[in-house]
């Protein structure tokens, strides 16, 4: 966090969850709150603060049970309705109403779960919480090797199916996830969601966007069952695989502002 070359801001809030870290940048009421997905925080999100901070007044959510500042204990049961009572609670303690939340991975599955009536809209970014993810032979042992030996070289291979054919994957990735897969124990992606909370999340604006070349949620299962349960169409990012990598930001921005500005955006081609 140090090293962030913008201004930001720390605070610590309490929970039913135990201390939760935010870190802001940007003026003004918060408009945007930022859930990373898993093993992430706002160090790791840097890149993603920085971009949409440069329009509205941006917080990002260092998720309890997660690598980060916050909290590192877990739920032993029911995580998603775990994780969307606190981001109701940290909503409640955040200076901006209309408030859109962005959720990327674990990230958005938790904004779906949270309800809180200053959620003015959702933008769900590779979106667990819908439906299960895909995990191919392939996928399943590269990160086999990964967990069981986290060396440098296990995880670039582990992340490069993770990033669209012949792209490489960051080097700060590289290293963060090295480090985390050393020091910590992931989380499994949560199951989905139920038919009627995803049918009244649908009741408020929601864009979801999924990259085109996401292993773990192809856009061929994702679409139809986003169609099915919250009657929405899916927004395929080309070039894009299940990480968004900086390059990428700025379709994330496009997506957030056809929420968070409706009248001045315009929508991403798929």
């Amino acid at each position: 966090m140090a090293r962030a070359d913008f201004p930001v801001r720390q605070r610590t809030v309490r929970t039913g969850a135990g201390q939760v870290s935010l870190t802001s940048a940007g003026t003004g009421p918060t408009r945007i709150l930022l859930v990373p997905g898993t093993g992430s925080n706002a160090a790791v999100a840097l890149g993603w603060l920085h971009a949409l901070s440069a329009r509205w007044a941006t917080t990002v959510v260092d998720l309890p049970g997660q690598p980060g500042l916050s909290d590192p204990r877990r739920p032993p049961r029911s995580r998603l309705a775990w994780y969307g009572r606190t981001l109701d609670e940290i909503l409640t303690t955040m200076d901006g109403d209309d408030v859109v939340v962005v959720g990327n991975s674990l990230g958005a599955a938790v904004a779906l779960a949270a309800g809180s009536p200053r959620i003015a809209g959702r933008v769900l970014i590779s979106p667990a919480g819908i439906i299960r993810l895909k995990v191919d032979p392939e996928l399943a042992l590269a990160s086999a090797r990964w967990l069981l030996r986290p060396t440098t070289e296990h995880t670039r291979t582990m992340l490069r199916l993770f990033v669209a054919p012949g792209t490489a994957p960051p080097d700060t990735e590289v290293q963060w996830m090295t480090l985390m897969a050393t020091s910590c124990r992931t989380t499994l992606a949560p199951p989905p969601l139920p038919a009627e909370i995803l049918a009244r999340r649908a009741e408020q604006p929601c864009v979801v966007g999924v990259g085109e070349h996401d292993r773990f949620l192809p856009p061929a299962r994702l679409g139809p069952a986003l169609r099915r349960t919250m009657n929405i169409d899916l927004r395929v990012m080309p070039g894009v695989g299940h990480l968004t990598t900086p390059k990428h930001l700025g379709k994330v921005v496009a997506l957030v502002a056809e929420v968070a500005d409706p009248t001045s955006s315009s929508p991403t081609p798929e």
